[in-house]
């Protein structure tokens, strides 16, 4: 026997054994009786048995079909509470904003700002704060786990995303405090070409390049003293004296916790921190919601 049974054939089923009279059933399902007829049939068929009794009296159900129709309404049953599982899922997802990140954005209380914007905006929104570690340079952007993501550029695959700037800050230079260019008020980049450098992990791509400045070597291969995937581990790093490393204006205070300090660098161009998303994206409403947000706590309304 053939169990391969459409959902639409049990409902027609269900419908005509409940109302034993085709076109009442035909006139709730919002079918023809002719077209109800013909699906009963094929079902009969393909379930090799008859399931109503047709006469001048009207119609009944077959043992067949009595014996088949809890088990047809347990099966409608299950279909409907799954479709609405699915429906709960995809409502919460439209009602839910995953905002990506690998450094908080600490700039003068920009996240709150944002949320209490966009909040305004979409009351009925819920939004969740992920943080991923710089192995992913996009946040979550890439493998969809992000709506929305702060990331530093340049991003992998760039023409993927959009985005709108949050800062763009002049670079500093991170090192220990026992480092003989700790004394100097502003560091030439000239300076820094023979130091072992903390790199980002070979995954991100272009933006390991960046903080390398690569742009300003002069086609001079850095020197690398350890891998970072984290503030902290770049903290540790720093603290242990295995390299100095490129740090944004706005996050040195995430460095500079005992033993480190930061310098001015001179002949590096600026780092762009912006909010981003994935372009076939840019049309949801809260994508949008959020950038305007961002967009006015960063620029004014």
């Amino acid at each position: 026997m053939s169990i391969d049974v459409h959902v639409r054939d049990l409902r027609y089923f269900v419908a005509v054994a409940e109302d034993l009279h085709f076109t009442r059933a035909s006139e709730r399902l919002y079918v023809s009786q002719p077209a109800l007829s013909k699906q009963i049939r094929a079902l009969e068929r393909q379930l090799g048995t008859e399931l109503f009794r047709r006469d001048r009296h009207g119609v009944t159900l077959t043992d067949a079909g009595t014996a088949l129709l809890p088990h047809a309404r347990r099966v409608l049953e299950a279909w409907r509470e799954g479709a609405a599982a699915v429906d709960a899922v995809r409502s919460a997802r439209q009602n839910t904003l995953v905002v990506g990140m690998s450094t908080s954005p600490v700039r003068g209380g920009l996240l709150p700002a944002i949320r209490s914007r966009f909040t305004a905006a979409h009351p009925e929104a819920v939004l969740r704060l992920r943080q991923v570690n710089w192995q992913d340079p996009t946040a979550g952007l890439a493998d969809g786990s992000a709506d929305v993501a702060f990331v530093w550029l340049p991003l992998p695959g760039q023409d993927r995303y959009a985005w709108a700037v949050v800062a763009e800050e002049p670079l500093m230079v991170a090192l220990p405090d026992t480092h003989p260019l700790a004394a100097r008020d502003t560091v030439d980049f000239t300076d820094l070409l023979d130091e072992p450098f903390l790199a980002l992990p070979e995954s991100t791509g272009p933006l390991r390049g960046h903080w390398l400045a690569l742009g300003s070597r002069d086609g001079r291969p850095p020197r690398i003293g350890a891998e970072i995937a984290s503030t902290e581990e770049t903290y540790e790093a720093l603290a242990a004296g295995l390299g100095v490393c490129l740090v944004a204006a706005g996050n040195v205070p995430l460095l500079t916790l005992g033993g480190v300090t930061a310098r001015p660098v001179r002949g590096v161009p600026p780092s762009r921190y912006v909010l981003a998303w994935r372009r076939e994206e840019g049309h949801r409403p809260l994508v949008r919601a959020y950038a305007r947000a961002c967009r006015q706590a960063t620029q004014g309304p």
